[in-house]
């Protein structure tokens, strides 16, 4: 699914500053990983050019055997469309819009028929635990009900890859136990290959697989 080669990433400015340096790294289709490493160990960074919302300096980044790293930014948005969604910390939903309206945005953004998106979406907001909930706004969930939503609206596209920043890290112990299940629960059923961003060693602790940055380098990868 990912594959990584020499990839470095250098902010040049005042300061310059090698947020990658010389990563290889492969990430199989259907594993389920946690990247760890303390702030500007580069995991943030290379979260971003998995999903394309950044190119690496150079070394070579193929994400499903499209190199993104040799496009252009609507060719990566454009893939990333149909093959990645996210999951962020602080949820990302818009304020005004039902849980169901949420899920259906990228659905919408993507030109799917209005029947369709409904349908995707409650169903998937159902996958998620959420059934009796579509029609609340966010601000009446509770924190762990909007991530669950944030997810369902992740899952809606069926894109095979998802990236997760810090997915419980807004969450006391319970909910973030609960987003925690329900990944792993989706990554098992729906054989979705996630890549989660996690300062939590309990949370990496529920992935098969933990990655360990430190000075944009990996310094351990280990199987659970």
């Amino acid at each position: 699914m990912l594959r990584l080669r020499d990839v470095r990433k250098v902010y040049e400015g005042k300061a310059r500053v090698v947020a990658l340096d010389g990563v290889t790294l492969d990430i199989g289709a259907g594993e389920m990983i946690a990247v760890m490493g303390p702030s500007g160990s580069g995991k943030s960074t290379l979260l971003n050019l998995m999903g394309g919302l950044d190119v690496p300096t150079s070394g070579a980044l193929l994400v499903a055997g499209e190199d993104l790293a040799t496009k252009g930014e609507e060719a990566r948005s454009l893939f990333r469309r149909t093959h990645v969604s996210y999951v962020f910390q602080a949820y990302h939903l818009m304020p005004t819009l039902t849980a169901a309206q949420n899920v259906e945005l990228p659905l919408h953004l993507a030109g799917r028929p209005a029947a369709e998106a409904r349908e995707r979406a409650a169903k998937t907001l159902s996958e998620v635990g959420l059934a009796a909930r579509t029609t609340h706004l966010p601000d009446e969930l509770s924190g762990g009900e909007r991530q669950r939503v944030a997810i369902a609206r992740a899952l809606v596209t069926g894109a095979p890859l998802l990236l997760a920043d810090e997915p419980t890290g807004n969450l006391d112990t319970a909910r973030g136990e609960e987003i925690l299940a329900l990944l792993k629960s989706i990554h098992a059923g729906r054989g979705t290959t996630i890549v989660m961003v996690t300062h939590d060693a309990h949370a990496a602790a529920a992935c098969e697989r933990v990655v360990t940055f430190r000075d944009g380098r990996v310094v351990e990868d280990r199987r659970g």
